[in-house]
Parts: C-alpha cells; sequence; structure tokens
C-alpha cells in the first residue's frame, strides 16, 4: 500500500505544524550530514522555527561557511563589473590602502619619538602608555632568554664537569697497564738471559793474550 502524498501547504494546525517542522527539520539536518560525507562538501544550514527559535548546522563552522560565502559573492561581483567601475574600485582600494600605510607609518614614527610637536598632552600620554607596555613586554621576554641561557650554561657545566672526571681516571688505568707491561718485559728479558748462560757481569782491562 503506497504512502499517501502530502499535500504541500501551510499546516493549520499548530501542533501538527510543529510535530511536522520537528521531523522535517531533524530529517533534512541528516541529509545535509550526509551529502557533506559523502561528497566532502561544506555544508551550513539556518533554519528558524515559527517562534523564532534557530536551528543550525554546519560540517565545519557556521561563521566560516558565511564568510566563504561572502568572499564568493565579493568575487563574483567583481567579475560582473563594467572595466570603468573595476578600474575605479580598483583606484579606491589603492587609495585606502595607502592611507593605511601613511597612517601606520606616522604612528611608527611617533614611537621613535619623531613627529611629537603636534600631539596633545592626552595624545603623549596614551603613546608613553604604549611604549610602557612595550618596554615591559620587551624586559620580560630579555628575562626569560637570561634564565634559559643561565640554564643552558648550568647543563653544560655538570656535562663537563662530568667529562673531566672521566678523563682522570683514563692516566691512572694507562699508567698501571704501563707498569704491568714493563714488569712482564723485564721478567722475559730476565729469563731468557738465565736460559742462555752468558755471563753477564762487568770485567775491567785488556784480555789476556793466548
Amino acid at each position: 500500500m503506497t504512502r499517501k502524498r502530502i499535500q504541500i501547504k501551510k499546516i493549520d494546525n499548530i501542533s501538527s505544524r510543529q510535530v511536522t517542522f520537528s521531523k522535517r527539520r531533524k530529517g533534512l539536518f541528516k541529509k545535509a550530514q550526509e551529502l557533506s560525507t559523502l561528497c566532502d562538501a561544506d555544508i551550513a544550514l539556518i533554519v528558524f522555527s515559527a517562534t523564532n527559535k534557530l536551528f543550525e548546522y554546519a560540517s565545519s563552522s557556521i561563521q566560516q561557511v558565511i564568510e566563504r560565502r561572502s568572499q564568493c559573492s565579493g568575487i563574483h561581483r567583481l567579475e560582473h563589473l563594467p572595466i570603468e567601475q573595476f578600474m575605479q574600485f580598483e583606484s579606491d582600494s589603492n587609495d585606502t590602502l595607502r592611507k593605511k600605510v601613511e597612517e601606520k607609518t606616522h604612528e611608527l614614527r611617533q614611537l621613535n619619538g619623531e613627529d611629537l610637536q603636534g600631539l596633545t598632552l592626552h595624545q603623549l600620554q596614551k603613546l608613553e602608555e604604549v611604549l610602557k607596555r612595550s618596554l615591559a613586554s620587551v624586559s620580560r621576554v630579555k628575562d626569560e632568554k637570561f634564565m634559559q641561557e643561565i640554564s643552558t650554561l648550568k647543563r653544560k657545566e655538570v656535562e663537563l664537569i662530568e667529562e673531566n672526571q672521566k678523563l682522570k681516571q683514563v692516566p691512572s688505568l694507562t699508567q698501571y697497564g704501563q707498569r704491568q707491561s714493563l714488569e712482564s718485559t723485564i721478567s722475559s728479558s730476565s729469563y731468557l738471559l738465565e736460559e742462555d748462560g752468558s755471563d753477564t757481569s762487568l770485567k775491567l782491562g785488556l784480555p789476556l793474550l793466548q
């Protein structure tokens, strides 16, 4: 038995309308999730109920999808601008960027202590506060670097002390080995002389003539 098709029109009964909204909304979000998973699509859904209650779904982030949509809309509008309007848009953009660069350059000169004559007392105090915060940040990072250097030097000192102790043990072992080798050589030489039977005593004077 086939299901009866529901006529697509506003449901007059409020209870039935709310039940249908809840079921259809869940089904819509489920289909969106399946489409995102199957096709690797970035999807965002925003739904307001009749009672002005917000429901939303996003495969990544609602904000990210909205930003992407705005960027694509801007590019789409630029692609369809007449050449004169496009050139005007480029000129306005360049002027805006140029002004921002000039402002930032002027701020940088003031931070370096230049072009201060036109500033009011309040502006000078504000600039002084900015410099104090910057100096505090620099000092904090500098102190951290100092502590890191000190820790590194202490670690190297410990390593050098351990290495020095190891090197001090090496000569004693070498001397012990040399002494053992010398004693062995002398013993071998004495043994060979005794075996040979040669007279090793010292004799003075000329040899006797036969």
